[in-house]
């Protein structure tokens, strides 16, 4: 698909846009991860929480649109658990720009706001059994660390997450 992308700041406007990818992407991407009852909680959870995260954010809140339509986010900032280091905490893709390259120049652009602020390593979390996000990430630069963890999104089941990582030249 051949479209023009745009990445920009989020705006303190943009909390229905981004509540919408981050609920689709999940739709999408975890419903086999978490009984249907927690999931549609959690999923009107990311729906709703993105007005808030941006009235208080002090981390970067970047989105992507092809054509005009938003259709990824990122955010990032200073990791609080790798001194020095960056974190991406969240990369989320709604499931109609998959596909399109809406996500490559999302995370092009991410990475380089990262380097802008001075930061040579970045790293990220992403569930263990999604195998389209993990190609995504190595596809963009980044390799696994060997790190791994649970995660309990508050269901009382944790899901095993692996760490990605990347430095900079």
């Amino acid at each position: 698909m051949t479209g023009i992308f745009t990445v920009f700041p989020a705006s303190p406007g943009d909390g229905e846009t981004l509540g919408e990818i981050h609920a689709e992407s999940w739709k999408a991407a975890y419903a086999g991860f978490f009984s249907p009852a927690f999931f549609d909680q959690a999923v009107r959870h990311r729906r709703g929480k993105w007005h808030d995260v941006l009235a208080e954010t002090r981390v970067g809140l970047v989105l992507a649109a092809l054509d005009g339509r938003r259709l990824a986010f990122s955010y990032f900032g200073p990791s609080p658990s790798r001194a020095g280091a960056a974190e991406i905490f969240g990369f989320y893709g709604h499931p109609d720009g998959w596909g399109t390259g809406v996500a490559a120049a999302l995370m092009t652009d991410t990475l380089r706001r990262i380097r802008d602020e001075g930061f040579t390593r970045v790293h990220l979390w992403t569930l263990r059994d999604t195998p389209q996000a993990r190609r995504f990430y190595a596809k963009s630069g980044f390799t696994e660390s060997g790190a791994a963890r649970t995660h309990d999104y508050g269901d009382g089941n944790p899901v095993e997450q692996v760490e990605y990582e990347l430095s900079f030249p």
